[in-house]
């Protein structure tokens, strides 16, 4: 199957494991309608391979989208490895770019507690949204190369 959106997950406070739901709302500057995360700045998507949620499995913990806290999981698509300016197309309209690659926990959070592990902060990207939409299970992902005139903010 070619890369493609697993889940897609919001929770009303920071620092807690996500919901899956049946759809989520990009805003444009903003990230995801409804979720704790959203707002300016350079993290306002949060995106997590479903590959690197089935290496926390296959080590005997019982987890699965938005367990760590992400916004997207995806499959197909070796989020990690893709440079800070990548453009992805979800779906037939959302634009976002990547920010950022993993992210320092200062501490453990909630998530680490209650899963035994994390791996956002070696493998989960951040993006900010370009094009908003509506995004759902299934739909399509496609990396784009950043544009040549516009650095990543």
């Amino acid at each position: 199957m070619p890369p493609h959106v697993v889940a897609v997950s919001v929770s009303r406070e920071k620092g807690v494991k996500k919901s899956p739901v049946p759809e989520i709302v990009l805003r444009k500057g903003w990230g995801v309608i409804a979720d704790a995360h959203s707002g300016p700045g350079i993290r306002q998507v949060s995106l997590l391979a479903v590959e690197s949620v089935k290496k926390v499995r296959d080590k005997g913990l019982e987890v699965g989208p938005g367990d760590f806290a992400e916004n997207i999981t995806t499959a197909g698509v070796n989020l990690s490895s893709l440079p800070v300016g990548t453009r992805l197309r979800l779906g037939k309209t959302i634009l976002i770019q990547v920010t950022q690659i993993g992210k320092e926990c200062h501490s453990p959070c909630h998530i680490y507690y209650s899963v035994g592990q994390c791996v956002m902060p070696r493998e989960g990207i951040f993006a900010v949204v370009l094009r908003g939409g509506r995004l759902h299970p299934g739909d399509p992902i496609r990396a784009l190369p950043p544009p040549t005139d516009v650095k990543p903010t």
